[in-house]
């Protein structure tokens, strides 16, 4: 009996020994160990810590998403996205015009101010246009000047009040030449102009003409004619409020003068100065400088000036 008791509390002692002596658990059992190979190594354990909570902790500092650019709203009318750049269309010739002093004034037959004597004759002018080659007129107040006051087409766009010896009134611009028997003096008007004197069946009615500056008048325009080139172009002024004198045009040697032909233009024969500035003066003294007209034939251009009323 005693022996049995005794084998019991033997085996009872070595039991609790080993106990005694087995390892125990980590010191943190909420931590858990990872091991990554760097370069195809192991790398030492590396210790991650983590939360009892099932929701992850809030890291001390949210990095800032950038923000994305806006959508470009797009122009209704140019399909664009607004705020882009794109490339500005080429502009077309911008004209300039400018007053540019004066010179000195320099008149033909006609003088201004003074009053001649003559005779007004009627003709059918179908639709204004003339020796002067303005092309057909807005209205059909126009006349024709005797060849010997048109002064190779000097006369041409000039306004002149026309006085009848009942006293009747009219004014006409002259886009026209009346060759002889048109004597100095005489004016060929419009049937139109020439009824608002007196009855077309008078024929011929003494007159008193005068040079007129009208004083409503918009710019002037400047037209190359057809066939003009950079090797030869003639140049036209129109509806000017004053007689033209002289008109101009820029070279490499500075301004040159163009000769006036009987059809109402300035030619540049040799080309010298087609298509540059151009320089026009009444016969006032005026002068007026116009930039930027293209090399256009048959195009009237209008510029920005006009010759002051006197």
């Amino acid at each position: 009996m005693w022996s049995t008791t005794a084998v019991m509390a033997a085996a009872g002692a070595l039991i609790c020994l080993v106990v005694a002596l087995r390892p125990g658990p980590p010191a943190d059992a909420g931590a858990a160990t990872t091991v990554a190979p760097v370069n195809g190594t192991e790398a030492a354990p590396t210790t991650t810590p983590t939360t009892s909570s099932a929701t992850p902790a809030r890291a001390s500092h949210t990095p800032t998403t950038p923000a994305s650019p806006p959508t470009p709203t797009r122009n209704p009318t140019t399909g664009t996205a607004a705020g882009t750049t794109t490339a500005a269309p080429k502009p077309s010739p911008t004209v300039r015009s400018r007053t540019t002093g004066r010179a000195a004034p320099r008149t033909g037959r006609i003088q201004p101010h003074t009053p001649y004597k003559g005779v007004a004759t009627a003709y059918k002018a179908a639709d204004g246009n003339g020796a002067c080659l303005f092309g057909p007129s807005d209205d059909l107040m126009v006349a024709a000047m005797n060849t010997t006051d048109y002064e190779s087409s000097r006369a041409c766009g000039a306004y002149v009040r026309v006085r009848a010896s009942n006293g009747a009134s009219i004014t006409v611009r002259i886009t026209n030449e009346c060759p002889l028997p048109c004597a100095p003096g005489q004016l060929d008007l419009s049937e139109q102009a020439f009824a608002k004197l007196a009855d077309l069946k008078v024929g011929r009615l003494p007159v008193t003409w005068s040079l007129l500056s009208p004083g409503t008048l918009g710019p002037l325009s400047i037209r190359y004619k057809t066939g003009s080139n950079p090797h030869w172009c003639g140049i036209q002024v129109i509806d000017h409020r004053n007689p033209v004198d002289r008109l101009e045009v820029r070279t490499a040697q500075g301004w040159r003068q163009l000769p006036r032909t009987e059809y109402n233009y300035f030619l540049a024969t040799d080309g010298s100065g087609c298509g540059s500035s151009i320089r026009i003066t009444d016969i006032y003294g005026e002068r007026l400088t116009v930039d930027g007209i293209a090399l256009r034939p048959d195009v009237a251009q209008p510029t920005r000036v006009q010759f002051a009323p006197r």
